[in-house]
């Protein structure tokens, strides 16, 4: 197995072919491995085998090179048995009751567990609590017969990728490894070492686990404080954007964090209250994360009620007017919808009767989702097109928008992301 994996012959099975598994398909195809990608999604199998990305930051041209050197997309997960590692991309959202759904990872395993057999290594990338290798893909495996660390190999490896992140890409983001056994860890140091530039092994899939969700709240925690000073800022009369880039002129001891209209993306939002729940099963209450999680919960609702303020200033109402929405994507310059805080705003600003429009350059229809569903195309913005609406709604700050004109043109905005730092009579920070 060793041996396979550090000659590049191993044939290289990626379970889940979205904003992770795509990513790392390519890696492996463009030095050498056989690649045969697998989703539910046929559309996106189809889409991917002739050559066409389904991802933004990643070009058709990439698609066409891993094809054209053998990679294959399948829904049939039967061909399972043609692959010696099956590395798990898929979702770990939480439920409606903020609990870990981890019905993609137990069913794509399920669907696999058939056609396992000795020598395969199986990795699980996607976020979950300190546990789940251990307890969910562990014994699912060994039902079939087969002994973990000594007929296959399991590990844990967190998924690291930052869409959109020019800086780091997936080869050069270091990769924890963590193994079942010392045999697993061996297997999963070589199954990454030779796509990744920096390995770092840890002393088993628990202390991996974990390690994804320290970095991930530890995030969370450090925005839910600073959302938390920009409402209290915000009731003094003070620019928390000021008071932020003011701060980070002290070279130790201060990152600096910018408040929003919320938690975007798929981990931030989500991966601490898997440790929250986790923790619950060792009597332990999370009051730090969870504190952090209900004030950027209510963020959306603080950018709704500058909205309304500001409506109410100019002598109208939200009921009826129009409001158009600049950024829906999670972060700017991607084309990632994954529990982004704009449609939350979305959501409010339709409840509450007014005539709804987005404009997004990298999201020019509002995509399929899970909870969110709005009949909308993406504004072209002009002059005009600004002028004739009653409000403008900063959510996300892409780069290609033209923020000068907007502010030469919009009635009133409301800047959730500190775009506009100078006071201007029709600017209302939130």
């Amino acid at each position: 197995m060793l041996e396979k994996l550090k000659a590049r012959d191993a044939v290289i099975g990626i379970l889940g072919l979205g904003y992770v598994g795509q990513p790392l398909a390519l890696r492996y195809a463009k030095l050498g491995y056989k690649v045969v990608g697998f989703d539910v999604d046929a559309e996106k199998v189809d889409g991917l085998n002739a050559g066409h990305s389904q991802i933004e930051h990643i070009s058709d041209d990439e698609v066409m090179d891993a094809v054209a050197g053998g990679m294959v997309c399948t829904t049939d997960f039967r061909r399972a048995c043609e692959v010696d590692a099956l590395i798990l991309c898929v979702p770990t959202p939480l439920n409606k009751y903020r609990e870990p759904d981890l019905g993609f990872v137990t069913r794509t395993i399920e669907a696999v567990l058939p056609y396992l057999r000795a020598e395969q290594v199986v990795s699980l990338e996607s976020t979950t609590y300190p546990g789940t290798t251990e307890e969910e893909l562990l014994p699912r495996i060994e039902s079939t017969g087969l002994i973990v660390g000594k007929d296959v190999f399991l590990v844990y490896s967190p998924e690291r990728e930052d869409p959109g992140n020019e800086k780091y890409s997936t080869h050069s983001i270091p990769k924890v490894v963590g193994g079942h056994t010392s045999a697993c860890l061996d297997v999963g140091k070589a199954l990454y070492d030779q796509v990744i530039d920096r390995v770092v092994p840890v002393t088993s899939t628990r202390v991996a686990e974990m390690t994804k969700l320290l970095e991930n709240i530890h995030r969370a925690v450090n925005i839910g404080l600073v959302n938390e000073m920009k409402i209290v800022a915000d009731r003094m009369g003070i620019d928390i954007f000021e008071v932020i880039d003011a701060a980070a002129t002290k070279p130790f001891g201060f990152t600096p964090y910018y408040p929003g209209p919320g938690l975007g993306g798929h981990c931030i939002p989500i991966d601490p209250f898997y440790l929250t729940w986790k923790a619950r099963e060792y009597g332990l209450h999370t009051r730090f994360i969870e504190l952090s999680g209900e004030i950027n919960r209510s963020m959306p609702e603080f950018v709704m009620a500058k909205l309304v303020t500001g409506l109410n200033m100019r002598r109208k109402a939200l009921n009826g007017s129009r409001i158009l929405v600049l950024g829906i994507a999670y972060k700017k310059n991607v084309d990632d919808m994954r529990e982004s805080p704009s449609v939350e705003v979305m959501e409010h600003i339709r409840a509450s009767g007014a005539q709804l429009a987005y404009s997004d350059p990298h999201v020019p229809v509002f995509p399929k989702m899970r909870e969110h569903k709005f009949d909308l195309k993406s504004e072209t913005l002009s002059p005009e097109v600004i002028s004739s609406y009653d409000a403008v709604v900063i959510t996300t700050d892409h780069s290609k928008f033209d923020y000068e004109m907007i502010r030469e043109n919009a009635q009133l905005i409301i800047d959730s992301r500190g775009i506009y730092r100078e006071q201007h009579d029709n600017v209302i920070k939130a």
